[in-house]
Formats: C-alpha cells, structure tokens, sequence
C-alpha cells in the first residue's frame, strides 16, 4: 500500500510498509500551454461581445464604465470564445472602413469587474494591424481568460498616427 507522505520523505508505517511521497513534475509552464478546447461553431449558441472603440490609440477611460454606464461607441458582436483577434479586427474594420487602411493599429484590452474593489480594470492582450501578419493575430479570447460579461476595448491608432511597429508584425 503506498500513502502520500510530504516533501518526498517516506515514513514506515505498522508492518514494515512505506509510506512514499508522491510529487507532481507538471510545471506551470505545462499546465499554460494546456491547449484549448475547439469549439463547433455549428452547434455552441454565440456569446454577445460588447466592444468599445477609440480612433486615437489610447483605451477609455476605467471612469468611462461606471456606474452602469459604458462608452457611446459600442459595437455589438456575435462571436465564440475562440475567436482571434485578427477576425475581430476583420469585423471592426468592416464597420470602420477609416480603419481598413494599412498599417492601422489595433490595441486589444479586456475590460471586467474587479472583485476586490467597485468598478472595472482593463487588461491589455494584444494587438494587430492592418496589412501587416503579427504573433497576436492567433490570439483568442479564450486563451486571454475573457469571460461572458467582459467587455473588448479596442483602441484604434490611424497608420499616419501609429507607433512603429515591434519585431512582432511582418509584411505580407
């Protein structure tokens, strides 16, 4: 019979037996990169994404959403979770065409409620551009823990106006 004991020990238990410490060799690296699971777009309902966006390269404001009050610059999207951040820059720039230009920047942010204090923060989760193949085009909202509820705030930086691009973004 073998128990769990800590710290990797072994104890002696009544009969001569061993008590033998059993330890996990998952890092947190592994457990990340856990992939995600696909999601059929035939037969899971869509969410209802609520995305708000900026023409001048900064988010809104936290003070912008409180109160039950969100930007007049709502967007409503049918999407699943496991949609990229490339297809949502597709979709914004559909309703946009000014942003459909080259070298558009689009600056991702996950807006949610904050559990310890009222009102919401913003997490920044990546970013594209038009024109321009990037690493954060695969990105999911799945993979950045985005939850029903969460909004998307996208801020948009015309490319006469964008910041140079990173090593990240590569021509077509």
């Amino acid at each position: 019979m073998l128990a769990a004991g800590v710290g990797g020990q072994s104890e002696r238990l009544a009969g001569g037996r061993r008590k033998m410490a059993v330890e996990s060799r998952v890092t947190q690296e592994e457990i990340k990169k856990e992939p995600e699971k696909p999601i059929d777009r035939e037969k899971t309902c869509p969410l209802l994404l609520r995305v708000f966006t900026t023409n001048n390269g900064r988010h809104h404001r936290m003070d912008e959403f409180s109160r039950g009050n969100v930007p007049s610059s709502e967007l409503q999207i049918y999407t699943w979770m496991d949609a990229t951040l490339k297809e949502l820059t597709s979709l914004v720039k559909e309703v946009y065409p000014e942003a459909r230009k080259k070298g558009t920047h689009f600056n991702f942010a996950i807006v949610f409620t904050d559990p310890k204090r009222p009102g919401y923060r913003v997490k920044e989760i990546g970013s594209t551009m038009s024109g321009r193949k990037g690493t954060d085009d695969s990105m999911t909202l799945q993979s950045q823990k985005f939850q029903i509820g969460d909004y998307l705030d996208i801020a948009i930086t015309p490319p006469n106006r964008a910041p140079p691009p990173s090593g990240r973004m590569r021509p077509y």
